[in-house]
């Protein structure tokens, strides 16, 4: 194989040159490009010089498309020209995976009282201490004051009584037949007093009011996502309500006569895949799905459905290449949309598109084929809808490849890897019409022009539910 030498951008994004490396692509791929150098031949032999409309398309989308890293980009500032939404408030128990709109600043210092971290006796002054007999637990008002050479039982968690020396642990404390308790300290927690006696350190086990914050200070900045542990720390901090970004919401509108939504493929049919799986996705990259519509392959129904939807934005699955079904370009003209993205250089997904239907609507067309549509999903839709909520994108990341990854000659490509310990490892099954590969998967590698050798570093994008990162 000839040596293919890679430059620019086309790294997956992270911006340095590649080095030359062997040409790793598939055999399936070097026949696709060989039949369509072949057809644009044929079509200007027969045809006086000029190629046939479906060459001339594939030619034309070929040198058209958009570089992968620049078609995210262009999907993360559609998002930003998007006019502001409103925050809203909402109680902690509904704002589980949105985000803050706000800082999160504390109400209260926290602790809001001193308190102690474990189980024991508060104790005064030296030992050994003569104990009272009421206890202090966790919820109680304020205690009476210790005097010197006392101690009280105590919970962990209850507030210090006044005066209070340390707090001595159940574990390093015992009490004589007079019951005078006595501290047993380990070497490297007491020190020896004349007489051999051990000593608590002052504050130990106490925690001060105000050790983790003190009111006013800000805790988490904004477009932090609710995490189980920021609804933890809210209610902690005093809060019943969260002011938060709302989600963006999004119509699924599935085309094409082909597709069943029950029992076994036949007769030329084949299952849905795009229906059951987009939803739940896009609700795992922060939107709120409001509706999912099968309009098959019916042009008025889909101009209705554009024309008449109100989610930020709308997410179409096939019809967007050039075939005699494919309705969604020509109804982004007749309702005036801007293309801002028409086809993508990335393997598989590359007719992906993306439009600007109103001010404050976007449209995504994903291809038919169900990996090529996470392509788009992951290319296009994930970082638009992760700007409009208010997410912060996440910082990028490599792993080294456990095996080669064969690559397009002039296109990225995305395939689905398990994360291995320190390894990301290719999987089979990532045909563009495939599911097998990504269902087993926790990320997918991007993969730069000419393929990836044993050992070398790939950007990895997440899945939303992924165990790599």
């Amino acid at each position: 194989m000839k040596e293919a030498l890679a430059v620019g951008n086309d790294s997956g994004g992270r911006g340095r040159p590649r080095e030359a490396r062997p040409s790793l692509r598939s055999e399936e791929q070097h026949d696709l490009d060989l039949e369509e150098a072949l057809a644009l031949v044929r079509d200007r032999a027969v045809g006086g010089g000029e190629p046939s409309s479906t060459a001339t398309s594939k030619h034309h989308a070929r040198h058209n498309a958009t570089p992968w890293p620049q078609a995210r980009a262009v999907a993360e500032r559609a998002a930003r020209s998007v006019p502001r939404r409103e925050p809203v408030d909402v109680p902690l128990d509904g704002a589980l995976g949105l985000v803050l709109a706000a800082p999160l600043t504390a109400l209260t210092d926290l602790p809001s009282f001193d308190t102690s971290a474990m189980d024991g006796w508060a104790v005064a002054g030296p030992g050994p201490w003569a104990v009272r007999e009421e206890g202090v637990l966790a919820g109680h008002a304020e205690p009476t004051p210790l005097d010197d050479g006392e101690a009280v039982r105590i919970a962990t968690g209850a507030r210090i009584p006044p005066d209070t020396t340390a707090v001595l642990r159940s574990e390093h404390g015992h009490t004589d037949d007079k019951g005078r308790l006595h501290a047993a300290l380990p070497p490297t927690l007491g020190s020896a007093r004349a007489g051999g006696t051990a000593t608590v350190a002052h504050g130990q086990d106490i925690r001060p009011r105000g050790q983790e914050c003190h009111a006013d200070d800000q805790l988490l900045p904004p477009s932090t996502q609710v995490t189980p542990a920021v609804l933890g720390l809210a209610a902690a901090a005093g809060y019943d309500i969260l002011s938060v970004l709302p989600r963006p919401r999004v119509e699924v509108l599935v085309l094409g006569d082909e597709l069943l939504t029950e029992g076994l493929p036949r007769d030329g049919l084949i299952r849905d895949a795009l229906g059951p799986m987009l939803p739940p996705w896009l609700r795992a990259l922060g939107a709120d799905v409001v509706a999912v519509r099968r309009l098959g392959d019916d042009a008025e129904a889909l101009y209705r459905a554009v024309t008449s939807s109100t989610a930020d934005l709308i997410v179409t699955t096939g019809g967007t290449a050039a075939g005699p079904v494919d309705h969604v370009h020509p109804t982004l003209r007749r309702v005036g949309a801007e293309l801002l993205v028409d086809g993508v250089k990335v393997r598989p997904g590359h007719p992906m598109l993306l439009a600007r239907t109103r001010e404050d609507q976007h449209l995504v067309g994903l291809p038919g084929n169900p990996l090529a549509a996470v392509s788009g999903l992951l290319t296009l839709a994930e970082p638009l809808l992760r700007t409009l909520a208010g997410r912060l994108a996440p910082e990028p990341y490599t792993l080294p490849l456990k095996d080669s990854a064969h690559g397009h000659p002039y296109d990225t490509r995305l395939i689905p890897v398990a994360v291995r310990a320190d390894h990301a490892v290719p999987l089979h099954y990532n045909g563009p019409a495939m599911l097998r590969g990504i269902a087993a998967a926790d990320a997918l590698a991007v993969v730069p022009p000419g393929g990836a050798h044993p050992g070398e570093e790939l950007e990895l994008l997440d899945l939303p539910w992924g165990l790599a990162g």
